[in-house]
């Protein structure tokens, strides 16, 4: 037995190595969204604009995402890998070339992005499983929760280093750092110490794996409900930079420097909620309503706030409650599914949390330009909460009628047959 702690994952010696890499490279990947969104709003003057563009990204998953959960299962993670890093540094390459040549239009920023959808897709479920072939099964949880660590540590130091690179040579040099960091995760996969991984054998291509795949999913609550929950709050909060980046030039009027503070008071908070998940064990269905009822409402106390600073404060807790919610449904997601049908079932929690994300960005930057991003944030946290509300309710009838009611219910139960 492992030692449980805040990073005992990383006494992995491949974990620790892929986790450096994934430093870098997400460090090179918030560079370039937040350069990204900055370009296209400054090129059209439309946030809806950016909220398609950000969709862009995301809709391939509609299409490829269970595909690339199959490959997942089907061929070694590492190879899938290499081919997802090495398309991620192309893509990025390609936007600083257009961008540095002072020729670069909206048009072709939304092709790359759409481009780099399809090999997220691809790749991206792979990615997630691969972490369990990395640690073992022992350390996932707390491995996941020191990846949402790395992600939002590079969360913290991208956008302001983009935001700087924006403000004083412009958002080309962003994209070409973001190309560079992406070397970091090629060299890192060469160097994998095979005989340490925890592999299994490749799944064999058979008919119905698809399907298969699907009915684990909905008969094992612990996946079906955390999936379906992080589904509803994606399609607002995953694209909350669409609003903050309205936020900077039309609210605080504080130009990239501002977006790229309100972007990093978001990634100091999601660093918390990280370290606070990597020291969590185990993480129930109810947990998770909580941390999910705690993000709406900060949402819709952030939407009142007028001084930039209490906004600040408020997107550290949007931040903790963002990475909370997501990772503890990912990691319950993982650990309900078995090995051989892992990369599969990370594909279908993919396809629906980056499908999700994909429909809410042009709905809430329609949202954001007819109606301002305070209303935009309103609605981030209403209609997700609501929804909440609901499933809440779906959850307290099923344990209703199996006698599992909560001490609570039971106790208002006894007091009125009392009476």
């Amino acid at each position: 037995m492992q030692r449980r702690t805040t990073f005992g994952s990383l006494r992995t010696t491949n974990f620790r190595l892929m986790a450096t890499a994934q430093l870098l490279s997400n460090t090179g990947w918030w560079v370039a969204y937040t350069a990204q969104n900055w370009l296209v709003l400054s090129l059209t003057g439309s946030p809806a604009a950016v909220g398609l563009t950000a969709a862009l990204g995301s809709l391939p998953t509609l299409v490829f995402g269970l595909a690339g959960g199959l490959l997942a299962d089907r061929y070694p993670k590492r190879r899938i890998l290499l081919f997802y890093y090495a398309g991620w540094t192309c893509a990025a390459a390609l936007l600083a070339g257009l961008t540095l040549a002072h020729v670069v239009q909206a048009w072709q920023v939304q092709v790359i992005a759409a481009c780099s959808g399809v090999v997220l897709a691809i790749g991206f479920p792979a990615q997630q499983a691969f972490v369990s072939e990395l640690v073992g099964p022992a350390q996932l949880r707390n491995a996941i929760s020191i990846n949402s660590s790395v992600v939002y540590l590079a969360g913290l130091v991208g956008p302001a280093v983009s935001g700087l690179l924006i403000g004083t040579v412009g958002p080309g040099w962003s994209f070409l750092m973001t190309a560079v960091f992406y070397l970091a995760p090629i060299v890192a996969l060469t160097r994998i110490r095979a005989d340490e991984l925890h592999a299994r054998p490749p799944v064999p291509a058979q008919r119905g794996q698809l399907r298969a795949a699907l009915r684990y999913a909905v008969s094992h609550p612990d996946v079906l409900w955390p999936t379906i929950l992080v589904g509803l709050y994606a399609m607002f909060t995953t694209n909350l930079a669409v609003t903050l980046a309205v936020y900077a030039k039309s609210i605080f009027h504080t130009g990239p420097g501002g977006y790229g503070l309100l972007t990093a008071s978001v990634a100091v908070g999601s660093l918390g909620g990280a370290l606070i998940s990597a020291r969590l064990r185990h993480t129930r269905l109810r947990t998770l309503m909580l941390f999910a009822a705690l993000l709406s409402a900060l949402y819709m106390v952030a939407a009142a706030a007028q001084a930039q600073i209490l906004f600040c404060a408020l997107l550290l807790g949007i931040g903790a409650s963002t990475l909370l919610l997501q990772t503890s449904a990912n990691s319950t997601v993982q650990l309900a599914a078995h090995d051989n049908i892992r990369g599969r079932i990370v594909g279908i929690y993919l396809l629906v949390y980056l499908g999700s994300s994909a429909v809410g960005g042009p709905l809430l930057g329609i949202i954001v330009q007819q109606f301002g991003p305070r209303t935009g944030m309103l609605l981030a946290g209403a209609l997700p909460g609501i929804s909440t509300l609901l499933i809440a309710a779906i959850l307290l009838t099923m344990r209703l009628r199996r006698g599992r009611a909560p001490r609570w219910v039971a106790s208002v139960v006894r007091t009125d047959s009392v009476d």
